[in-house]
């Protein structure tokens, strides 16, 4: 039977869903993580370019399920389905990460202590989005994901239910039931590279997610409009002292 809350000796588990990533930042996110996890679970959504191979070159790569059909459209079923894949593995946490997403340098000091207690089933964090590079992020009334925490890490309990929203866009990353349960919110903070790019790029991911949700079902429209704003809001990103 699998020990439901531990003291020590946790196994720290990584998992991610991937698609196309060959050309952005895969390769330096799971450098990244190698350093503070024990091992990582890939799903990868029908790749048609190195993505694969690239995950497969990490020793801490576990295991990467293929699937040969994409499920880009229905974000809720990959979630949902990486879940399934590692907990196949009893897991003692579960940190849920995008392949644009590299924790800040404090997280690697306290990983071990966020999940060596057992006093809370569940960590929060602040996630940036970084903008048109690397030292600024944004803020204003549609991008502030940063003043709210989100919940990326969580106690793997083995036959307590989860349940993803179906959403086909902006699904949850991990089981909403697990908010039932005490948790823990910190202050670390969580760089997301995704809009980091240039003009031209988040020019496609706007016409992606437009095509996607046309109506704003799954997001806003307003804030799809205000990713083409030509002078968003910056604020100068400041690395933490070590």
């Amino acid at each position: 039977m699998h020990p439901v809350r531990k003291k020590e000796g946790n196994r720290l588990t990584a998992i991610m869903q991937v698609r196309n990533e060959e050309n952005r930042y895969l390769e330096e996110v799971l450098g990244d993580i190698s350093v503070y996890v024990d091992d990582i679970v890939i799903i990868d959504d029908a790749s048609t370019d190195r993505t694969v191979e690239i995950c497969r070159s990490f020793p801490k790569v576990k295991e990467v399920i293929e699937l040969e059909n994409s499920h880009f459209s229905k974000e809720w079923e990959l979630r949902s389905r990486l879940w399934q894949e590692a907990c196949k593995y009893e897991p003692d946490w579960l940190l849920s990460i995008d392949a644009d997403e590299v924790f800040e340098h404090s997280f690697k000091e306290k990983a071990r202590t966020l999940i060596n207690q057992d006093s809370y089933d569940w960590v929060s964090f602040r996630i940036y989005d970084l903008w048109g590079g690397r030292t600024h992020y944004r803020e204003d009334e549609h991008w502030n994901l940063h003043k709210r925490h989100t919940m990326m890490l969580v106690r793997y309990l083995p036959g307590f239910p989860y349940y993803y929203l179906k959403m086909n866009h902006h699904a949850h990353r991990l089981s909403l039931s697990y908010q039932a349960l005490r948790g823990c919110l910190t202050d670390i903070r969580v760089k997301h590279y995704g809009w980091s790019g240039d003009e031209a790029e988040r020019l496609e991911k706007y016409e992606r997610y437009r095509k996607m949700d046309p109506d704003g079902q799954w997001g806003h429209q307003d804030q799809y409009t205000s990713i083409l704003d030509p002078s968003p809001n910056l604020i100068e990103w400041k690395e933490e002292r070590e």
